[in-house]
Parts: C-alpha cells; sequence; structure tokens
C-alpha cells in the first residue's frame, strides 16, 4: 500500500452549513486562513448535507457554478464526507447521524448526488472518493433482511459509479467507514461484510464492479478508541483484498488508570453533552472490553466496579 502525492484534505464537517452560501462562507472563514497560515497547499474535504446537494443539482448550472467558486479560492477537492446526511450541527444529533442508513433509498440517492457534484470538482487525472456510514447503527431495530438490502444498494451505488465514470472520465470510490457500536465496527465485521458482498456481486456478475468502487474509510482514531492494533488491522483488510478508498488522520484522548484519576475523570466530563455521541471503551486489567456507547457524567464520577479496574480508557 503506498499514500499518494495529493496535499492533506481539511475535512469541513467541523463547520455548520446547510446552503451553498453557508458552505462558501466556512470556507472563507476557515479553510483559507488554515492553508494561509500552513503555507502548503490544503484541499477541502467538504462536507455537503442532503440540502447543499439538492441545491446544488437543482439549480441551472449549479454544479458548474459551485465547482468554479472552489476553484476561485484556489482550493482543490477529491474528496467528500457523506457520512452526516442532515445537519449535523442541530441541538441533537447523537445516533440520528447514522440515519438514513444504507437500507433506505434516500441514502443511496444522496450518495449518488454527491458523486456527481465531485466528478465537477475534481482536478485532471485525480481519483475521488466519498466516505460514508458503515451501514447503520447497531443499537437501532433492523429488518431481518438489512444486510441483504444494504448489499443490494451498494451494488447499485458501485454499478452507478462506473458509469459515472464513463460520462465524465472521473473515477470516484465510496469509502465505508467503521465506527464503535456501528453495525460495521471492527475490522473483523468489514471483512465478513465485503466476504458478502463480493459473493453476492458475483452472482450478479459484478464482482469486478464492486471491488474497483467500493472500499474502506480507515479512520485511525475509530480504530484505536476499539483497541485494535493499528498496522496489524490495516493489513488483514489489504489481505481481504478490500480498497483502502480514503483514511481520517484523528485523534482521541486517552486516560490511564480513570479509576485511581478523579482529576482526569473531571476533565473528561465535559465531553458528556447533548449534541453528539462519545463513545467510550475501556482496556481491562484482564483484557477484556468496558463498552460505553455514549459518555455521561455519571459514569465518570461515579465510578463502578468496572471502571475501578480499566487501566485506559479511550
Amino acid at each position: 500500500m503506498t499514500l499518494n502525492t495529493l496535499p492533506l484534505s481539511y475535512c469541513t464537517n467541523v463547520h455548520p452549513g446547510l446552503t451553498v452560501a453557508e458552505i462558501l462562507q466556512k470556507l472563507d472563514e476557515f479553510t483559507l486562513p488554515i492553508q494561509e497560515q500552513l503555507g502548503t497547499p490544503l484541499a477541502a474535504g467538504l462536507w455537503l448535507a442532503q440540502p447543499v446537494i439538492e441545491e446544488i443539482l437543482s439549480t441551472p448550472d449549479g454544479i458548474e457554478g459551485f465547482a468554479q467558486e472552489i476553484q476561485n479560492r484556489n482550493l482543490t477537492c477529491y474528496t467528500l464526507n457523506a457520512f452526516p446526511y442532515g445537519n449535523f450541527h442541530s441541538e441533537r444529533v447523537k445516533e440520528n447521524v447514522y440515519l438514513p442508513d444504507w437500507s433506505q433509498p434516500e441514502r443511496l440517492e444522496y450518495t449518488k448526488g454527491c458523486a456527481r457534484v465531485l466528478a465537477a470538482l475534481l482536478p485532471e487525472d485525480v481519483e475521488g472518493s466519498i466516505s460514508t456510514v458503515p451501514l447503520g447503527f447497531k443499537k437501532f431495530e433492523h429488518a431481518p433482511d438489512f444486510s441483504k438490502v444494504c448489499i443490494e444498494q451498494l451494488i447499485e451505488l458501485a454499478t452507478f459509479l462506473k458509469q459515472l465514470k464513463e460520462e465524465t472520465g472521473r473515477t470516484i470510490r465510496l469509502a465505508i467507514e467503521p465506527e464503535p457500536f456501528c453495525v460495521i465496527e471492527f475490522t473483523h465485521e468489514l471483512i465478513v461484510f465485503f466476504e458478502r458482498l463480493y459473493e453476492r456481486a458475483a452472482e450478479k456478475q459484478l464482482l469486478g464492479t464492486v471491488r474497483e468502487y467500493l472500499g474502506a474509510c480507515y479512520d485511525v482514531c475509530h480504530q484505536a478508541v476499539e483497541f485494535e492494533d493499528i498496522p496489524g488491522s490495516i493489513r488483514q483488510i489489504t489481505h481481504a483484498e478490500i480498497r483502502i478508498n480514503k483514511i481520517h488522520i484523528s485523534n482521541a484522548v486517552e486516560l490511564d488508570r480513570p479509576g485511581e484519576n478523579a482529576a482526569g475523570r473531571e476533565l473528561l466530563a465535559q465531553y458528556a453533552e447533548p449534541r453528539y455521541l462519545h463513545q467510550t471503551i475501556g482496556s481491562l486489567q484482564n483484557g477484556d472490553l468496558y463498552r460505553i456507547v455514549d459518555l455521561t457524567r455519571d459514569f465518570l464520577l461515579d465510578p463502578d466496579s468496572r471502571l475501578k479496574e480499566t487501566e485506559k480508557l479511550r
């Protein structure tokens, strides 16, 4: 596996924006100053929520106009974050960020729209990627055929991306992003799912297309929070012949021996807030994992016996 020479992308989902005007404003306010401070080229890893994609696609010359706005700012874009579908900055996001899931047609159509827009943003001779939700949230109740429907929709997307390449000359690949407490969170779950995906694609004589256009988004923070061995995990994925189409370089907070560190727990308690999930996993002395779907103040400030036995909390 090799890393290409493209500049790093600054992921813009950290800033709110549900209209094209708001997206451009945030680029001017944050992305351009960051590029200036770095003194090196910086790409924009755009988050374009469904309302933004709809605005671009429904406006006459909307795609061309948006692409020109990006070019006018001397920014490049070769990847989109299509994980959050709606308002990622509403008062309460939490588990709603995983909706719609990959069994729902809205997720498929939104992702197709993202690909259409990205095709116009890509520089010449550069391949693009779109990161997406790992099927859905594991804690939700899913229909018995959930995985089967997800597979069918993903195969349809792969076929669409191949057609888009034929129409535009632009190669764009989907990157499924494992995340704690999602349907796909561990490396072995990713591999098992892709085995099923490949099996079904082969039945439909579309295995080559699926292998070419579907792969993984590897978020080093997500897998580190799971206490996975990152180099070993990547080797397993590549050995399973799953493309890594995108990598997220991010980090998480780690607290050593939290049961003995009241001050550290108090600092962590600031992350117990109403907007986002803060999946938290601890490594116990016996090697087991203590898994908390969302951080709470009670969990931290009134530690139970398992937290007192935890060696590291991430």
